[in-house]
């Protein structure tokens, strides 16, 4: 099978393998389209394999990343994922491998990705970036690790900005933190909304809409972050289901 690199070009009939496949979601295509047409232009680089499912690489100067780490000189992978039917078909390799040697080629230092200590939600497996050489740069409260992978002994460490150190927020209730660089974040974000209300809870939304604000934000993972009274829930986006069972597990329903 044969790899293809989405861009400008391309992008209108290119099937976007993250994407939600029912009929509801198809403005969140659009969104993560949209969002992905504004990053080319920052050297965003997004390949995946010909088929119609989740197997693709997405990256970007590490000082162009929608995340709070200082980075300068690497390359930032956004989201790396092979799943289903074409797992264990060596695709992942292939990915990275492109991954590494286009950031050779662009003269980077090495490249870098956010993870966790163990495989989570939304998250690339860490095992899997440590048995590709990854070493640890940076960690942070809630599980929240830069991984990188520098490609010589002087490249500098990467590490997270000061803005999320502790792990938490000032902001009292239920606060959300989320991007559209996922699909699933315009799917599901309303969804909340409109759950909360039902249930009389005020859920504030604060949706990052810049670079600036991605890498000045009190979370590592920017693309979703739950809090509740300042402390970290989740990175996991969430149904309505499981939000009610979270409503109810704070006493809010």
């Amino acid at each position: 099978m044969n790899f293809i690199t989405v861009d400008e070009h391309n992008i209108k009939e290119e099937h976007i393998c993250c994407a939600i496949s029912d009929k509801k979601g198809e403005n969140c295509v659009g969104s993560k389209k949209a969002w992905l047409s504004e990053r080319f232009k920052e050297g965003l680089v997004f390949t995946k394999l010909d088929v119609r499912g989740k197997v693709f690489i997405e990256y970007i100067p590490s000082e162009k990343a929608w995340y709070p780490i200082m980075a300068e000189g690497y390359m930032h992978i956004n989201c790396f994922w092979v799943s289903g039917q074409f797992k264990g078909q060596g695709y992942a390799n292939e990915l990275l491998a492109y991954c590494i040697e286009d950031a050779k080629q662009k003269g980077k230092c090495g490249v870098t990705i956010i993870s966790s200590k163990k495989k989570r939600g939304y998250l690339s497996d860490p095992d899997y970036m440590k048995y590709k050489g990854f070493l640890i740069a940076d960690e942070v409260p809630n599980d929240f690790i830069l991984y990188y992978l520098p490609f010589t002994e002087e490249a500098p460490m990467p590490k997270f900005a000061g803005c999320v150190k502790t792990g938490k927020i000032e902001e009292m209730g239920i606060v959300l933190y989320y991007t559209r660089q996922c699909p699933h974040t315009d799917k599901y974000v309303p969804i909340l909304k409109e759950c909360a209300a039902k249930h009389g809870q005020n859920l504030r939304i604060h949706e990052i809409t810049t670079t600036a604000e991605a890498q000045t934000a009190p979370t590592p993972f920017t693309t979703y972050t739950l809090f509740y009274n300042g402390e970290f829930i989740t990175n996991e986006i969430m149904s309505e289901k499981r939000f009610e069972k979270f409503l109810s597990s704070q006493g809010l329903i």
